[in-house]
C-alpha cells in the first residue's frame, strides 16, 4: 500500500471524531463512538493526492480502506484492454464513492487478487485496516472484531444482491 506512494500519516486516533462516519458510513452506523475508536487503534491514517491510484486492480493485498474524506472512483478494466492501458475507453466506471465509503474487504478477507481500481477525484484520506489488525482486534477485543466482521458480511451481501439485480436488469434488455 505504502509502496504504491500513499503518504502515511500515522495511526488513526480517535476514529470517533470523524462523526459522519458513524451515522452516514454503512461499516460504521452501527459501532459507538467507543468501538469506533478502538477500530480506529489498529488502523493507519494514509493520504491520496488526485488521480492517485488507492487500490490497483489484480493487486494482491491483505487490506481494505475507510474512506474519511475525499471522492474516489471506481474503474474496471474492459475485457480485451491491455493491462497499462490509459487510453480513453479502457475502462468502465463501477462507482464514484465519498467519505464513508468502504474499499477492498473482498481482497482483505480472501488475499485474492483486487477486481477493480480506485482512483482518487480529490484528495483523500483513508484509514487502512489489514488482516493482522483483524486477527489482533477479534483476539483482544472479540465484539467490536465481531461486529465487524458482521458489517463487513452485510456490505458484501449487498453489493452481491446489487450486482445480481444489475446482470438480471441487462439479461431482460437482451
Amino acid at each position: 500500500m505504502l509502496a504504491a506512494g500513499l503518504e502515511n500519516l500515522g495511526p488513526v486516533e480517535q476514529l470517533s471524531h470523524w462523526p459522519r462516519l458513524l451515522q452516514e458510513s454503512p461499516l460504521m452506523q452501527d459501532f459507538t463512538p467507543a468501538e469506533a475508536d478502538i477500530l480506529g487503534s489498529v488502523m493507519l491514517r494514509v493520504r491520496a493526492q488526485t488521480g492517485q491510484i488507492l487500490i490497483g486492480e489484480d493487486d494482491a493485498s491483505d487490506w481494505m480502506m475507510l474512506l474519511l474524506s475525499g471522492t474516489v472512483d471506481v474503474v474496471k478494466r474492459k475485457v480485451g484492454a491491455e493491462v497499462d492501458a490509459t487510453e480513453p475507453g479502457a475502462t468502465t466506471r463501477l462507482a464514484v464513492v465519498k467519505d464513508g465509503a468502504s474499499l477492498g474487504e473482498m481482497s482483505m478477507l480472501d488475499g485474492e487478487p483486487r477486481y477493480a481500481s480506485c482512483i482518487a477525484l480529490s484528495e483523500v484520506e483513508a484509514a487502512v485496516l489489514d488482516r493482522t489488525a483483524v486477527a489482533r482486534l477479534i483476539r483482544t477485543q472479540p465484539a467490536v472484531g465481531a461486529k465487524l466482521l458482521v458489517k463487513i458480511t452485510q456490505l458484501l451481501a449487498q453489493r452481491l444482491r446489487n450486482t445480481s439485480n444489475q446482470v438480471i436488469r441487462l439479461l431482460k434488455e437482451k
